[in-house]
């Protein structure tokens, strides 16, 4: 992960996941939660044996060429429940990519990765970032397809509030996904070197990405306020989304001169929404809201709503929308009009 990204790292085999019907302040520490787990969480979940080692080991494995399967050998079917992603550009932002759009677009997400691969190879930024945000956004469904669908059908049985939004997106995935298999092994250590090498290759969002994960390119405070105001400048929606996590609580206590929105969750929640404002693909079956949905059970009951009317519906109380419109509009270069 977000991507912002919610990672669907290690699904529980044991069981489905609860599910939730959350408002209020409640649904702030939920998201800020998931958000912190979004573009890393698998940074806590390294085990003590798994070093540098694993880490080209990963690599090797992303080099190597995909395990074939009968999955594979079959073409997956149009879903036509996910919608086609439009060019988006807000006023403030940058154009997003056509490699992005497709992203979004991809109904076959192993085909659109196994697209990616030669310019990866080639060192294409936008590329290789591309590629971790795939396999972020797999991973709980690719690692154990079997128990993904069982607990998606557990989820269904439940009948409660939120089960049919979760087994929507669960489907979501499960279809865009069909293809990966446990063999390609789409692990903590595998995307970390994939977005470290994006990183270096010049990617802002997987350097940001980096950062919220707590595994930044440089550790120093000079270097967190540099990149913190590269991404301001840069009006990136997908770096944006992607710095979000490590802007909330997480960002707490920081030196003085890391000044932009930071340190609460509503900070995080802020430079989310700015990504959206930006030009970010925060549609109600979009990458992000499908995460949210699927790897935490954090669903709108509006099926057409998207995130930032999520955010402000159910996350944000009254007192604190100004305070967060406020932060959106610094973040974006916005001035507010005075009413």
């Amino acid at each position: 992960m977000s991507d912002t990204y919610t990672s669907g790292y290690k699904q529980d085999p044991r069981g489905p996941r609860a599910v939730w019907r959350v408002g209020g302040r409640s649904l702030v520490a939920i998201l800020g939660l998931t958000l912190l787990a979004g573009a890393f969480v698998y940074a806590s979940r390294r085990g003590p044996d798994e070093g540098a080692g694993a880490e080209s080991t990963a690599d090797a494995r992303v080099h190597a060429a995909p395990t074939p399967s009968s999955a594979r050998a079959r073409d997956v079917g149009r879903d036509d429940s996910i919608p086609v992603a439009r060019p988006r550009r807000a006023p403030q932002g940058i154009a997003q990519s056509p490699l992005r759009q497709q992203f979004e677009q991809a109904r076959d997400l192993y085909s659109f990765a196994q697209s990616l691969r030669s310019r990866a190879d080639a060192g294409e930024p936008e590329a290789i970032w591309l590629l971790t945000r795939v396999y972020d956004y797999c991973a709980n469904y690719a690692n154990a397809p079997v128990d993904y669908g069982n607990d998606t059908r557990a989820i269904e049985a439940m009948k409660l509030r939120t089960s049919a939004a979760m087994v929507a997106a669960r489907s979501r995935v499960s279809s865009r996904c069909a293809r990966f298999v446990p063999e390609d092994e789409l692990s903590f250590s595998m995307i970390l070197v994939k977005r470290v090498e994006a990183a270096k290759s010049g990617s802002l969002p997987a350097e940001a990405s980096l950062l919220a994960a707590g595994k930044p390119l440089e550790k120093t405070e000079e270097y967190r306020n540099d990149l913190v105001e590269r991404v301001v400048r840069s009006k990136d929606p997908e770096a944006y989304s992607a710095l979000s996590p490590g802007m909330g609580i997480a960002s707490s206590g920081r030196s003085a001169g890391f000044t932009r929105a930071a340190g609460t969750q509503f900070a995080e929640l802020a430079w989310q929404l700015a990504a959206c404002k930006l030009g970010q693909d925060c549609s109600a079956k979009g990458s992000l809201m499908t995460s949210y949905c699927a790897n935490g059970g954090i669903c709108s009951q509006d099926p057409e709503q998207d995130f930032a009317g999520f955010v402000y519906d159910a996350a944000i109380p009254r007192q604190g929308a100004q305070v967060v419109e406020e932060m959106v509009d610094s973040l974006t270069g916005e001035k507010r009009m005075v009413q």
